[in-house]
């Protein structure tokens, strides 16, 4: 946890220097390439990034909520891939062991993630559960000291380059409902782990996603977090609560980003003999744009701060994340119209920017899951 505002203020201005001077420059060729230059790997584990919100007494930062989603705004600010490589391992790639594992498994995995040294994954989406996570099939059957894993999870955001997998799987084959969920952490080299082809998306390259495989993959007892079965949908649920605060910031980021470059563009590119800035309808669109950026770094920073202060913020998490990422699809519109016929063009990055952002709108929760969270939370706190 940082401890004073001069110290976060030195942080978050180090995190900005280094988006600005070292990852924006390198975009173009992520985005040509498919991958992260093992280099720049390097200097963000060298910075702490992999980190930033795991405990201290495990080699973190142990940033608190409000500290991360600032964070994460200046990490929003450059290509999606940069903090999807650092993300998992802050957030729902590790935060399932950080709530609920037990010391043991704390002890194992958290230095090796805050480190860099390990990629940590997070398996819940399968074909033919994604938003009805609680109706997964992945089974994890008990067999004297093991578990025997079979299913196939989807999607599955740095699968590739992880080293661990923290998988939902049903333990109780006769529980249909979220009751019969449990959670557990499976490394990589564990026989009858695959992996499948890196799928192929919209944007977001140098972020890779896969199919996860397990075939009687058999994990050890000891790998079921927190050591109890069917919690494991209310260590998940924690976890998106988290994370729906971190996406909200990361999308505010990005929009904020993408308003600089058109609000710049607009500002030196001239027709009818004048900046087309001084044009009203452009000021519009640049004006919508910064009212709605406000008011979401408004709502996440609440959120954060309430759930700083041990409030339950379900609600408020699923508010945010809504509004952001869907604040940033309409930034991101606004700026490929700023930017004309420039912005459909590639060496601009705007369309790239317009792909990538799309994603925001649909993981951790779709905005229509969202919309379903607030409604159900508005409803449970009417009855006390």
């Amino acid at each position: 946890m940082i401890r004073s505002q001069e110290t976060l203020n030195l942080l978050l201005d180090s995190i900005a220097r280094f988006v600005r001077e070292r990852l924006v420059p390198a975009e173009a060729l992520v985005a040509e390439t498919d991958q992260i230059p093992d280099a720049l790997l390097a200097e963000m584990k060298a910075l702490g990034l992999f980190g930033l919100c795991l405990p201290e007494e495990y080699g973190g930062l142990g940033l608190t909520m409000e500290e991360e989603v600032l964070a994460a705004m200046e990490l929003g600010k450059t290509s999606p891939a940069f903090r999807s490589a650092v993300g998992s391992n802050n957030g729902i790639g590790s935060m399932g062991i950080v709530l609920d594992g037990t010391p043991g498994q704390k002890q194992k995995y958290l230095p090796r993630l805050a480190s860099g040294e390990l990629i940590g994954s997070f398996c819940l989406t399968e074909p033919e559960a994604g938003s009805d996570a609680a109706s997964l099939r992945t089974t994890a059957i008990r067999d004297g000291d093991h578990y025997v894993l079979n299913g196939t999870k989807r999607f599955i955001t740095n699968a590739p380059e992880a080293g661990i997998y923290t998988v939902m799987a049903r333990t109780d084959p006769a529980s249909k409902d979220a009751g019969g969920i449990s959670a557990f952490v499976v490394e990589r080299d564990t026989a009858g782990l695959s992996l499948g082809k890196i799928d192929r998306k919209m944007g977001q390259k140098g972020a890779h996603t896969c199919d996860v495989i397990f075939e009687n993959c058999r994990v050890p007892a000891e790998s079921l977090i927190g050591g109890r079965e069917g919690v494991g949908f209310k260590t998940a649920m924690k976890v998106l609560d988290k994370g729906r605060l971190h996406i909200a910031a990361v999308a505010t980021g990005a929009a904020e980003r993408m308003l600089a470059d058109a609000l710049r563009y607009a500002m030196e590119r001239k027709q009818f003999g004048k900046p087309i800035v001084e044009f009203e309808l452009i000021q519009a669109m640049l004006a919508d744009s910064q009212a709605e950026i406000y008011a979401s770094r408004c709502m996440i920073v609440d959120a954060a701060r309430r759930r700083d202060d041990g409030e339950r913020v379900t609600a408020e998490a699923s508010c945010a994340k809504m509004f952001a990422t869907e604040m940033c699809s309409r930034v991101a519109d606004r700026a490929v119209q700023i930017f004309g016929g420039a912005g459909y063009m590639s060496e601009y990055g705007i369309e790239r920017f317009y792909r990538d952002v799309r994603l925001f709108r649909i993981y951790e929760g779709t905005t229509q899951i969202q919309q379903i969270v607030i409604a159900r939370e508005m409803q449970r706190r009417a009855q006390g």
